[in-house]
């Protein structure tokens, strides 16, 4: 959580309650990856949606029946890619867009008939914006070819999971015994329902020891994560004195004109969280399938840029740029691997 002052106070778990309702407080570095339920599907009844379909456009699609058909129908446009684990074990992904850089993807095996035989498909987002450059590491989930990664990001103050995007180029790498070494990642995330908050105005003094404030905070993460004592007592201190200082402006001012930007775990599944940012950029794409708009928002949130998704009739507000979106999203990510050496 960044406060105006650009310091992120791992203590302050009262305001992200306020903010959000509900809070899992801090992620250690290392957790087991929970369990997931069918890659987010609900399973129960007729609904067999993916829960963050209607993100790119297809929220009108309810029933099996209608996803099963208008699945079928993208796979005669969809890019397909394939490799072969073992003589009789193959992977193949094919991947629909709907609109430029957005769509869904779809993985399963191609039969000895040359039939495509889907397990399981996601919606999907990409963005343009390297988010981070943090060590990456990447694992698979139990119950299906999909992975993980885990980023070690210390301007969020905790490790952050996303849904690997590029599971097979992962995957590929691995069976070519290719560099699996991530350079950088590209993040993205898919919301349900957000809203639009006025931004807060800060003169440029303030923007710019905002700033100041942030490297040296980030230069004390980086110390105390070597073994620093000192380091470890300064942002202790640091701590204290911005849970008084929050406790007391709390009583009298409004939450959102404290909180600057926020990124916490939410829910009960690693890879969703609640998030505060600054819009930087606006663009609305049109799903060619359904016709549905989408705004595709770039944000800046605790220093780090990654995009979000969600569809134009979710969105409560008019996005601009300066002000603030709030909401769930669900992460993905793009990582980008060094060539082999």
């Amino acid at each position: 959580m960044r406060i105006l002052d650009g310091r992120y106070p791992d203590v302050v778990l009262c305001i992200s309650w306020l903010c959000f309702g509900r809070c899992r407080g801090q992620r250690m570095t290392g957790c087991s990856e929970l369990m997931k339920r069918m890659d987010s599907c609900e399973i129960r009844g007729e609904t067999y949606m993916h829960r963050f379909l209607r993100s790119v456009g297809f929220s009108t699609y309810q029933k099996k029946r209608e996803i099963e058909k208008m699945l079928a129908e993208l796979e005669g446009t969809a890019v397909r890619r394939r490799i072969q684990i073992d003589p009789e074990t193959n992977l193949t992904e094919l991947r629909a867009e709907v609109a430029p850089g957005m769509g869904i993807v779809m993985a399963g095996e191609t039969d000895e008939n040359g039939v495509f035989r889907r397990e399981y498909y996601y919606p999907y987002l990409e963005g343009s914006d390297a988010s981070s450059d943090a060590d990456c590491s990447i694992q698979r989930h139990a119950e299906k070819e999909t992975y993980a990664g885990l980023l070690d990001e210390y301007r969020v103050g905790i490790s952050l999971i996303f849904y690997l995007d590029n599971a097979f180029e992962y995957r590929e790498r691995k069976l070519d015994r290719a560099s699996r070494k991530s350079k950088s990642v590209k993040l993205t995330g898919l919301a349900l329902e957000g809203k639009i908050l006025l931004p807060l105005h800060k003169t440029r003094k303030q923007i710019e020891m905002a700033k100041v404030a942030t490297k040296n905070h980030n230069s004390l993460l980086e110390a105390a994560k070597k073994g620093d004592e000192d380091a470890m007592e300064t942002l202790t201190v640091e701590d204290i004195d911005m849970y008084s200082q929050i406790s007391r402006r709390v009583m009298k001012e409004d939450i959102y004109s404290i909180v600057d930007s926020s990124f916490m775990p939410c829910g009960i599944e690693c890879d969703q969280y609640a998030v505060i940012g600054e819009i930087v950029k606006v663009e609305v794409k049109e799903n060619r399938f359904t016709k549905e708009e989408v705004y595709d928002l770039t944000l800046d949130c605790n220093d780090m840029v990654f995009h979000v998704g969600i569809g134009k009739r979710d969105l409560l507000g008019e996005p601009k740029v300066g002000r603030r979106f709030k909401g769930q999203i669900w992460m993905l990510g793009v990582v980008e691997f060094e060539d082999q050496t």
